[in-house]
């Protein structure tokens, strides 16, 4: 009989030690609720002065090989001697390159140049094709490549052009962070990659994130993503929208053709700023009113200047956070270009609309369609 108890007791030990490691924080789904959480997770973090993230190995850079030894040269190490890299035009840089399993948590960075000719790619578990492929301004909400202060939960733009986003993106081998300069000046970049190596949940989907421009809109339907295949969730819009026209623009219906839909699809908008969750034309007083909040926004409007800047311009953002968009097995997502013509009636407008989508799904992922071309992405 004894022996039996100090078995049970035994046993109990070991299924309450095998609950508890099962039940222990991996450092994911970061809030004010779960914060005071202790975890194994390992914070690390990636940028100039840390460039494999490996533990007390950052702000080793020499003044041989640092960007900013001239600055440093009367202090010399561990005195901010590579806080940024140089890339020439044409040339990638890797920003990071990371073995998992783990998750990027936040990404800050301030790009010189012009933020569209800067393309922005990330890789998981060694695909050969991006899952993230934009260029810079517009990933950040800044499609337009000016500064709008922008200030929401998944993406802050904050002075004088610094940009941060939030989302998390789990991988279980390895994630590749790259930039391509296709200007022909060299750019300058400060960043940081801020990440976790932890274990990630089998059900935990890949970030994904599709920049596309249409200039102009040919057939009063824009197409923002039409090559989802798989089960995930969308979970963002960004558009940088330019109107040809005189009047209000944004009278079009977002459509969300899910898991075989065809002619109808499963979710119908009602119109562009109802969207984004705004209402009768963005109007106060008047006047287009610029916002920005934790889900939606409208944190831009370029109006004319009178000398060169001819034609009003629009940066819109729409997070699906707390309503992500789910689809099994496909999805496709367009919105109309419609304004209206003096009678009273719709007009079907030819806009200038760059848009970058943003969803989670199970890879692996369809192929890309093809960036526009440095003539293409240009504004103008």
């Amino acid at each position: 009989m004894k022996n039996l108890i100090v078995c049970i007791l035994l046993c109990g030990a070991a299924f309450s030690s095998i609950a508890q490691k099962s039940n222990s924080f991996n450092g994911l789904d970061m809030n004010l609720g779960n914060l005071f959480k202790l975890s194994d997770a390992k914070t690390r973090s990636i940028g100039p002065e840390s460039l494999t993230g490996e533990p007390g190995k950052a702000g080793m850079a020499t003044l041989e090989n640092g960007s900013a030894r001239e600055a440093a040269r009367e202090l010399g190490q561990g005195w901010k001697v590579n806080p940024f890299i140089v890339i020439k035009p044409g040339e990638t840089f890797t920003m990071a390159e990371i073995s998992g399993p783990g998750a990027i948590q936040h990404i800050w960075m301030t790009p010189t140049g012009n933020w569209r000719f800067s393309i922005f790619r990330i890789y998981w578990d060694d695909e050969n094709q991006p899952s993230v492929e934009t260029p810079v301004g517009d990933f950040f909400g800044m499609g337009w490549g000016t500064y709008a202060q922008l200030n929401s939960l998944p993406v802050t733009v904050n002075p004088g052009s610094a940009f941060n986003c939030y989302w998390t993106m789990p991988f279980r081998k390895k994630c590749k962070i790259t930039m391509t300069n296709i200007n022909t000046e060299k750019m300058y970049l400060y960043y940081q990659v801020d990440y976790t190596l932890t274990e990630v949940p089998p059900d935990a989907g890949y970030f994904h994130a599709q920049f596309r421009r249409k200039n102009p809109v040919d057939n009063g339907v824009c197409t923002l993503v039409d090559s989802i295949k798989g089960k995930g969730q969308y979970v963002g819009t960004y558009l940088a929208w330019g109107v040809h026209n005189n009047g209000w623009w944004g009278e079009g219906e977002i459509k969300f053709y899910m898991d075989g839909d065809t002619k109808f699809p499963t979710i119908n908008g009602t119109g562009t700023e109802d969207y984004f969750c705004g209402s009768y034309d963005f109007e106060v007083n008047h006047q287009y009113h610029e916002f920005s909040t934790a889900y939606t926004g409208l944190p831009q409007v370029i109006r004319p200047d009178g000398l060169y800047t001819s034609q009003e311009r629009f940066g819109l953002y729409r997070w699906h956070i707390m309503d992500p968009i789910r689809f099994e097995k496909s999805l496709r997502v367009t919105i109309q270009d419609l304004g209206w013509k003096s009678n009273g009636a719709y007009l079907v407008q030819h806009s200038d609309i760059s848009s970058t989508v943003f969803w989670y799904q199970a890879e692996p992922h369809n192929p890309f369609p093809k960036l526009p071309s440095k003539d293409e992405l240009e504004q103008n």
